[in-house]
């Protein structure tokens, strides 16, 4: 219905760029709202996404016009993700997503996996180097060349998996190799552009000649309305990320989980 759309739009919207999985969500609250399981809502989770990310274009178009070193670094990212997703794409569809239990251990494990990466990292450059969930940076940094661009889109395609979170997985790859923390993340944002883009044209490619126009204006709502959401998203991670860790994101990811677990599956 139009009000799930909405709804759905703003979860997307709030999700798509935090490292708690938009797809995860995406899935658990569909199955909230009492949304059936058809191949349309397949799309409907996919393609709202690239709503969300136009957002980045907005916001970030002078990055992306014009600069070829920073389309070469994110087209080399972009490629382990473009070839994983073409292979397994009906494995994706057919399997992966509308996985509810996958959904709810991925965000579980990924979260306690995410708290202790934090943990880790914080006491390998200082001992004191987390105090309330703050952070301070003590260790030298390393650049983003093309290798890390690699192994960054790399680990990205992990995010196949529903409840994995794909920008997660390539802020954590990035920390991991001592880029800093506000370059990895819009790092990110830039390359969830080619990727969400190739994943909604591929999808639609195959599956927008069994859609109706109704599905097409209940898809277009809920792409306005992530579109919407996600700049304001955006705006607030980059502020957040300057002097936080991303503890907090993965306590939420447990809680998130067991709720889900609790309202979906027992019952």
């Amino acid at each position: 219905t139009i009000l799930q759309s909405i709804i759905l739009g703003i979860v997307e919207g709030i999700t798509e760029f935090l490292p708690i999985s938009s797809t995860g969500h995406l899935i658990l609250f569909g199955k909230l709202l009492g949304v059936a399981d058809t191949n349309f809502t397949k799309s409907f989770e996919i393609a709202i996404q690239f709503g969300a990310i136009l957002a980045v274009v907005v916001l970030y178009w002078k990055r992306l016009i014009g600069n070829i070193e920073n389309w070469k670094k994110i087209l080399v990212a972009f490629l382990p993700t473009a070839v994983v997703g073409f292979l397994l794409y009906k494995v994706l569809k057919n399997y992966l997503l509308g996985n509810t239990m996958l959904v709810v251990w991925a965000l579980a494990i990924g979260g306690l996996a995410l708290i202790i990466f934090e943990i880790c990292l914080a006491r390998k450059h200082s001992p004191q180097a987390m105090a309330e969930g703050h952070l301070r940076r003590t260790h030298q940094e390393q650049p983003l060349n093309y290798k890390n661009s690699f192994l960054t889109g790399l680990a990205q395609s992990l995010a196949i998996i529903p409840g994995v979170s794909r920008s997660g997985a390539t802020i954590v790859a990035g920390l991991l190799m001592g880029i800093n923390r506000q370059v990895i993340v819009e790092f990110s944002f830039l390359l969830s552009v080619p990727t969400m883009a190739a994943a909604t044209a591929y999808d639609l490619y195959k599956s927008a000649g069994n859609f109706s126009l109704s599905e097409f204006h209940i898809l277009a709502i809920g792409f306005i309305v992530s579109f919407i959401v996600a700049i304001l998203s955006i705006k607030w991670l980059l502020y957040f990320v300057k002097n936080h860790t991303f503890i907090l994101f993965g306590v939420y990811r447990i809680i998130i989980a067991g709720v889900f677990y609790f309202l979906i599956i027992l019952n």
